[in-house]
């Protein structure tokens, strides 16, 4: 599976953004998706995720009301809308993907995204 991120860019503190994450090369519907996001300096770690089917997800406490995790598998797509950026957001962020079910360790996901970097000043 081939995962092509995008939408990251430069904003400012409260602004929004949607990242998308396409994939190819395989069936999209079978894997769980993550987004991860890495700052420099820190570990990467898992801000969202969603199950095969969108009917399971996961967020962490730091963008929990902010972020929302969607996918439409007729397109091969998952998403992150980010609302009511912080500076604190700042970071690359990465998408992947895994067989059966989500989990938030980044060493359990088969497959990666280029990421992209998103900067929100302040």
């Amino acid at each position: 599976v081939q995962l092509q991120a995008s939408g990251g860019g430069l904003v400012q503190a409260g602004d929004s953004l949607r990242l998308s994450c396409a994939a190819s090369g395989g069936t999209f519907s079978n894997y769980a998706m993550g987004w991860f996001r890495q700052a420099p300096g820190k570990e990467r770690e898992c801000v969202a995720a969603i199950s095969w089917s969108g009917g399971s997800k996961y967020y962490a406490d730091s963008v929990k009301g902010r972020f929302t995790i969607s996918r439409d598998n007729a397109k091969n797509t998952v998403y992150l809308q980010m609302n009511s950026l912080k500076p604190e957001d700042t970071a690359v962020y990465y998408c992947a993907a895994r067989t059966l079910t989500i989990v938030t360790t980044s060493d359990e996901y088969e497959y990666w995204g280029q990421g992209t970097l998103v900067t929100v000043s302040s």
